[in-house]
């Protein structure tokens, strides 16, 4: 794949993933063929200063959950209140790289298919 394309995927959406994995996933993206470039443009990631501020807002309910797309979760902090509030908590220090996380295994899942 073209260079250029690659470091500018990586310049625009840096911000969704860890820093530690950029290198990698530019190695990927260097590899990868040219008919799979339109899938990773089109690739919906979340941004994970927007999963803190739901988190941080309704993190209680599940929706932060809900929005990564980790639905048995949400439902399971749904139904306890988030954990009678700890698990509400809790997530406001995970939520930011369960988000990197999940945009990870999108990518990783594009690159595949």
């Amino acid at each position: 794949m073209d260079a250029q394309k690659v470091d500018m995927f990586i310049m625009s959406n840096s911000k969704y993933f860890d820093g530690f994995q950029l290198m990698a996933i530019k190695q990927q993206l260097l590899d990868l063929d040219e008919d799979k470039w339109t899938r990773i443009q089109v690739l919906q990631l979340k941004d994970p200063t927007v999963s803190l501020i739901v988190s941080l807002l309704a993190g209680s309910l599940g929706i932060d959950r809900f929005l990564i797309g980790d639905i048995g979760l949400g439902v399971g902090k749904l139904l306890t209140c988030g954990g009678a509030g700890i698990w509400t908590i809790v997530d406001w220090f995970l939520i930011m790289s369960a988000t990197k996380e999940k945009n990870l295994q999108r990518l990783q899942e594009a690159l595949v298919f």
